[in-house]
């Protein structure tokens, strides 16, 4: 199944992370590079921590990001655990063993998540390089979307800020909505 569905920065496009027939249509409707990864979504930190190593997890740097920031437009990038490699499809983990995940702060996007019972890819609902859609009647100009759940008009807001942790040092890959 593919949704379309609001989230804090803008109207996304996903799926069960776990199914790889449905990561590869997300793909395929958005005209993304398949060497790319696709963010998650999940429904709360404790779903997130399923998935990523324990040990960078439980960084103090870590759990300071994920209370400070989260739910928000903060995507975390962090080694994915033997669990993530056996259950999620391949094209969300990249190609150096990382998951890109936030905790969205849009209750909808949250809700989808906790649904379906595991992360959901959430990457903007456009074509590959072009604008984010910020209105249900953009969001559904995208063709083979299964369900679309309806959030208005959202404000235009940048993307999320993606940051990555790797030897207790942040890298800011993408400087969004949360200045850091």
């Amino acid at each position: 199944m593919i949704y379309i569905f609001p989230t804090e920065t803008s109207y996304g496009i996903g799926c069960d992370a776990r199914d790889a027939a449905a990561v590869r249509k997300v793909f395929e409707i958005k005209k993304r590079a398949p060497e790319k990864s696709v963010p998650l979504i999940a429904a709360n930190a404790e779903m997130v921590a399923k998935y990523v190593d324990a040990a960078v997890w439980q960084n103090l740097e870590v759990e300071r990001a994920v209370q400070n920031f989260w739910p928000g437009a903060l995507t975390l990038v962090l080694p994915a655990n033997d669990f993530a490699r056996r259950t999620l499809a391949p094209q969300t983990i990249a190609a150096d063993n990382t998951i890109a995940i936030r905790v969205s702060g849009h209750a909808a996007a949250r809700d989808l998540s906790a649904q379906i019972g595991a992360p959901i890819v959430a990457t903007s609902a456009n074509v590959a390089g072009d604008p984010a859609a910020y209105t249900a009647a953009d969001a559904q100009k995208l063709i083979g979307v299964d369900t679309f759940l309806d959030g208005g008009d959202l404000p235009l807001a940048p993307a999320s800020t993606i940051v990555r942790f790797t030897n207790n040092t942040w890298e800011i890959i993408r400087q969004g909505s949360i200045k850091l």
